[in-house]
């Protein structure tokens, strides 16, 4: 991991791009949290802050720069430390050509009102799965390293199926809050089976992009004992406050 930027938000919050590899990724640290080589906060923190790894869509790290810097600032704000990376074929990382014609395949069927098949989601979301989950592994490795950030370890956002498998195989991520509204394969609902973690899962009854019933039929699958639904009207961007703040009280009930 190598720092290339950082930036003290108004808050207070501390702000470091990083690359790991060839893989950018942001972390945000609250600003309490002691940082090596950087001065003291006037009331510094009783030790290493809990981390929140920020998950989200593969439409690139500036574009959902505003949404997620509003998550980590929210996480801050509670004692946590957060940190997102670019999803394999996003933003600056090189494109992958089966995954854009699984695109261009999706987009087919939506215009033309026909199903979108199994085949064209097992393309499109498994192997950035494969992929993703790895790479997020070897983020949390680089980033529990760091002196200012500990356990234990939460997971917020979607790729739903990325959240589903990181759930699944790493040991070190203790709860986990799920957005549903992207397309499921159906071996992820297998892997749900595996998670034992506890479960916050939020799902917009009207996202016209997402299937409800495979995101009841998800939730129904999950091996956790501790698991919610929160349902709320609307569509994919309509996700109301009141959400982020029980998300909020969910991870720091969990990781305090």
């Amino acid at each position: 991991m190598r720092f290339t930027s950082e930036q003290r938000l108004d808050d207070g919050v501390l702000e470091r791009e990083f690359t790991l590899g060839e893989i950018p990724g942001i972390l945000w640290t609250p600003p309490a949290a002691p940082v090596p080589g950087m001065a003291p906060d006037p009331a510094p923190a009783p030790g290493p802050a809990p981390l929140i790894l920020l998950g989200h869509p593969p439409l690139g790290l500036r574009k959902m720069y505003p949404r997620l810097v509003d998550r980590a600032r929210r996480s801050a704000a509670d004692g946590f430390a957060s940190a997102t990376i670019e999803l394999p074929g996003s933003g600056d990382r090189p494109r992958q050509p089966a995954a854009e014609q699984a695109r261009a395949d999706l987009r087919r069927a939506i215009e033309a009102g026909e199903p979108v098949s199994d085949e064209i989601v097992d393309a499109l979301v498994l192997p950035l799965v494969d992929q993703a989950v790895p790479e997020w592994q070897s983020a949390l490795d680089a980033l529990l390293a760091l002196p200012e950030i500990g356990g234990p370890v939460g997971y917020s956002g979607g790729v739903i199926s990325v959240g589903v498998r990181l759930a699944a195989v790493e040991h070190r991520v203790a709860a986990a809050v799920l957005f549903a509204g992207s397309f499921v394969p159906r071996a992820v609902f297998e892997e749900a089976r595996r998670v034992t973690v506890p479960l916050h899962v939020l799902l917009q009854w009207d996202d016209e992009g997402n299937d409800r019933q495979a995101a009841l039929d998800l939730f129904d699958a999950f091996g956790s004992e501790e698991k919610s639904l929160h349902a709320h009207l609307g569509g994919h961007t309509g996700v109301p406050q009141s959400a982020g703040d029980a998300a909020a009280r969910f991870l720091t009930r969990h990781l305090r």
